[in-house]
């Protein structure tokens, strides 16, 4: 049993983690952007937020049929 197995899931799980990634990815635009690689920060940055908001909603799902089974 993990550490992270017995913390409850969001009210929102999707909608969360969604605006979390997109926090994230727009940080790395700015970082991007102040160090002169927007374009690679951009490329980046919608990488990231599909790569782990997909990884982060198939976890919830997983989580939630885990809990529905009996």
């Amino acid at each position: 049993m993990r550490w992270r197995d017995d913390l409850s899931i969001p009210r929102h799980p999707y909608r969360d983690s969604a605006i979390f990634y997109g926090v994230l990815a727009v940080l790395i635009v700015v970082v991007g952007a102040f160090t002169g690689g927007i374009v690679k920060g951009i490329v980046f940055a919608v990488g990231f937020f599909v790569l782990a908001t997909a990884w982060s909603w198939w976890r919830f799902r997983q989580r939630l049929e885990e809990q529905e089974r009996p």
